[in-house]
């Protein structure tokens, strides 16, 4: 049987770990050619191994998406590679709250970078490629439609403690559906996925006031959520629990698949029923 992704090449970014990792795995399994994104070289270059292993084509693109060069550094890494871009998600990130008072402008700036002007930037880069496909498609008397998935947060409701984030999110929406618009003449869909609480590394629940850290471009970022919040919020959830990695990477490759051509400037809230302002 053919697979349904046979070819096509897919940039994610953030696929070292969790949720991206699952995305590029689920898309490698369907037959998509895939460039691997981390912060860190160790877990790019797993993902990577896991899906050769597999009987799949991957590299890896390391670096942080918000480095100057990075989005030029990525569209190259795909071309060079495999020729194409046909699927980008951009899925890097991660949080670092603070109430407004208490937010410094470089914890503004980062949460902005990470999540908004690195998927522009990324976007921005992928227009020339994404035109000359369309042309050279249309040339040929084809319709190919390719694919975007922004992520995006029941946070874009807004959140205390997260402005930034919450701005970052919400922000992703807008630029989701202004892009819808503007690529339907290259016959590329853009689509967000927003999620609630997905079981990650960066919402591993606490005990007592214990604090963990990871370590992101030399600053110690405080993650996971204290356990009685975690609880409280599973009661609101119609379906009693967090979402895991995998069903959360399914929610984004509903939105690589033919079947969601004609569906574009949507957002799915994958967070287990109704929820923020989805």
């Amino acid at each position: 049987m053919t697979k349904k992704l046979e070819g096509k090449v897919a940039l994610i970014t953030g696929s070292g770990r969790g949720i991206g990792r699952e995305v590029a795995l689920q898309l490698a399994a369907l037959g998509a050619k895939i460039v691997i994104n981390d912060l860190d070289q160790e877990p790019a270059e797993q993902t990577v191994a896991d899906i050769r292993a597999a009987g799949g084509e991957a590299v890896a693109c390391v670096g942080s998406v918000t480095a100057a060069d990075f989005a030029d550094r990525l569209l190259k890494t795909a071309m060079d590679s495999f020729g194409s871009v046909d699927i980008i998600v951009n899925n890097a990130g991660f949080t670092w709250d603070n109430v407004i008072q208490k937010m410094s402008d470089e914890q503004w700036d980062a949460i902005i970078g990470c999540h908004l002007t690195a998927p522009f930037r990324i976007l921005r880069a992928a227009q020339p490629i994404l035109s000359a496909l369309a042309k050279q498609d249309a040339a040929e008397g084809r319709e190919v439609l390719r694919k975007v998935v922004n992520i995006s947060s029941g946070a874009a409701g807004g959140n205390a403690g997260q402005a930034n984030y919450s701005s970052a999110k919400a922000g992703i929406l807008g630029m989701t559906k202004a892009l819808a618009k503007e690529w339907g003449r290259y016959k590329v869909n853009v689509n967000a996925v927003a999620f609630g609480i997905i079981d990650t590394r960066l919402t591993q629940a606490l005990a007592g006031e214990d604090s963990k850290t990871v370590n992101i471009e030399g600053r110690e970022i405080k993650v996971g959520v204290q356990k009685a919040r975690l609880d409280a919020a599973s009661v609101t959830i119609p379906l009693g629990r967090p979402g895991t990695a995998v069903e959360a990477a399914g929610a984004v490759v509903l939105f690589c698949l033919p079947e969601s051509n004609y569906c574009s400037g949507q957002t799915i809230y994958c967070g287990g029923g109704p929820g923020g302002n989805f």
